[in-house]
């Protein structure tokens, strides 16, 4: 990629609030000054995550990662620094400068894919051999613009078309055979996995087509209804999302995530108008799936296909999301999934559903009533019990006062007596919470991606390092008395400092981490988080020397004493007079550098 101009960065960086770019990837919330979320680059449950819009810096506390706009979408999108400046020019607008429009290239795993999705699409739209697929579409109800925004396409009946029309484009056959599109033989060779199929893209959370899912046209049930990409380097079921880089998008108008079964669905409430819906790509809700979804927004809708078996989906799903969500359940009436229903009754109707989609102790009472028959007096006191305990869990007083309301009404009981059974299992509740609370525990850790960085700021080099950078008296002050700093990175940073303002013509702490190393940028971040005021004085500056000299003096005092530990333990005669005269000498120095002072 052609060297991008510095002045086209600065500029850019200028145009963009880094809260506006973070908050497309995790939901934050406003703390005082700054924004608060959970890390999209570990898994954790407290917030450490904090971006802050008026140093246009990120800190994560958990796991060391820190820096600004570009290093975010680095971190996230596995890009490098040029990458990262062409993507956020893509996601802001920002016109990139002629020499460098047009130049970017996908990674070869992933031009793989997005040759393939295109050569699917023009099958689909422009040949002959696309008119199984084109009157399937047409069936389905999927529109030129549906078909277009999904990049939908179609597999030729043809074993060998998808690889002839790749290897022409250059690649290789152990390329191929890694990028899942393909099926290899006893003997080596490489076939077409999908054949006669509607194509899916599946796209990771950046929009980069990873993988496939066929859906078969025909009424021949001895085939699969859906076959889909195998698991490869780029792709992981547990940890993707189907339409999840136009949905967390959508978040900010919405203001939600919706989650469904399958594409389709997804696909016929995007008709509807609904753009923010979501689904897992042929598995059950993972994890890994939930982490990133409450990563991006607390506020969660599931609208599972009504049969039995979206709604157990639907319970498990429920008992994944945490209190912390706001989480909503929609129910469809006939057991329909939301594709059968938008058909039968309209886009509004199945808006209006959204709209009233049910609590998860509303969900929970619904489904448990259907197990009794509330008509017999046993079923109807077995019903109430169970269902006390369901409303028992909940935090909020005005909730449990809500749902014991409903409960009088359809159990015609006084409420006086359901309220007295809910203290009774209240009470239960909270002596069982104390037992669980005073037994010891092992939690298993949560995998954590590698950190960052496993340096620890140090508060007396970092007001200096920071006075250095944003004040040029105390800069030359330092310089004046050969101030060096006592750790090899802080030096590092002030070199990298003066060599970068010496060629920078409008010099910035954001632009010049552009330039250093992760480990550095996280000391930088640490230091500009930490509010320090730019007034100083020169008193200030040498009690901070004085105090980093003396701390040498320690570090050197502690090292003699371990010395003459072990000399003692080794019955090292001359050994322990050497350490002893040297803690000694060490202690004389100090007292003459405080007197001097």
């Amino acid at each position: 990629m052609p060297r991008i101009p510095e002045t086209y960065i600065n500029d850019l960086l200028k145009q963009v609030n880094i809260v506006d770019i973070i908050s497309q990837y995790v939901s934050l919330s406003r703390k005082g000054k700054d924004y608060l979320g959970l890390c999209p680059f570990h898994q954790e449950k407290t917030p450490s995550f904090t971006v802050s819009p008026e140093k246009q810096f990120f800190k994560c506390f958990g796991c060391g990662k820190g820096g600004n706009v570009f290093s975010f979408l680095m971190y996230q999108d596995n890009l490098s620094f040029p990458e990262a400046v062409v993507e956020l020019a893509k996601m802001t607008g920002f016109n990139l400068p002629e020499s460098v429009a047009g130049t970017r290239e996908l990674r070869p795993e992933l031009k793989i894919q997005d040759l393939a999705c295109k050569f699917y699409q023009q099958v689909l739209t422009a040949t002959k051999a696309g008119e199984d697929g084109r009157q399937y579409a047409k069936d389905r109800e999927l529109d030129g613009e549906l078909l277009d925004h999904f990049r939908i396409g179609f597999a030729p009946n043809n074993d060998r078309v998808l690889y002839t029309y790749l290897t022409g484009q250059g690649f290789s056959d152990e390329q191929l055979k890694n990028s899942g599109l393909f099926v290899e033989t006893k003997n080596g060779e490489l076939y077409d996995r999908f054949r006669n199929r509607l194509m899916f893209p599946l796209g990771d959370e950046n929009g980069h087509v990873i993988a496939f899912s066929g859906r078969r046209i025909t009424d021949d049930k001895t085939e699969a209804k859906y076959v889909n990409s195998p698991e490869t380097p780029l792709f992981k079921k547990s940890k993707n999302l189907f339409h999840l880089n136009e949905a967390k998008r959508a978040v900010k108008t919405e203001e939600h995530l919706i989650l469904y079964e399958g594409y389709m669905d997804v696909i016929a409430a995007y008709k509807a108008g609904v753009k923010s819906g979501i689904a897992s790509m042929g598995t059950s809700l993972t994890k890994e799936q939930v982490w990133i979804i409450k990563r991006i927004t607390k506020n969660v809708i599931v609208n599972y296909d009504g049969d039995s078996a979206g709604i157990h989906a639907a319970q498990r799903a429920s008992e994944m999301f945490s209190d912390d969500v706001n989480l909503g359940i929609v129910l469809l009436p006939n057991g329909q999934d939301p594709d059968e229903y938008i058909k039968a009754n309209g886009a509004q109707a199945y808006l209006d559903a959204l709209h009233g989609a049910l609590t998860t102790t509303d969900f929970a009472l619904r489904q448990l009533a259907k197990q009794y028959n509330l008509n017999n007096d046993r079923e109807k006191l077995l019903y109430s019990n169970e269902a006390i305990k369901i409303i028992a869990a909940v935090s909020s007083s005005i909730e449990q006062e809500l749902y014991i309301d409903r409960l009088q009404k359809q159990l015609n009981v006084s409420k006086e007596s359901l309220k007295s059974t809910l203290a009774k299992e209240r009470r239960r509740l909270q002596t069982a919470k104390r037992r669980q609370n005073s037994v010891p525990t092992y939690e298993a850790p949560i995998p954590e991606v590698e950190q960052a960085v496993s340096f620890h700021n140090d508060k007396l080099q970092d007001r200096l390092l920071y006075l250095f950078i944003h004040e040029p008296e105390a800069r030359d002050y330092l310089l004046e008395n050969s101030f060096e700093f006592t750790t090899g990175e802080y030096q590092e940073l002030a070199t990298a400092w003066l060599d970068y303002i010496n060629k920078a013509e409008n010099p910035s702490v954001n632009e010049f981490i552009n330039f250093i190393s992760d480990e550095l940028q996280s000391i930088i971040v640490n230091i500009e988080l930490s509010n320090h005021p730019d007034t100083f004085t020169f008193d200030e500056i040498n009690n901070q020397i004085r105090a980093i000299d003396l701390r040498k003096f320690d570090q050197a005092i502690k090292e003699q004493k371990e010395q003459l530990d072990l000399a003692k333990a080794a019955n090292d005669a001359e050994g322990i007079f050497n350490s002893t005269k040297n803690i000694l000498r060490l202690k004389k120095e100090i007292e003459k550098y405080q007197k001097e002072d």
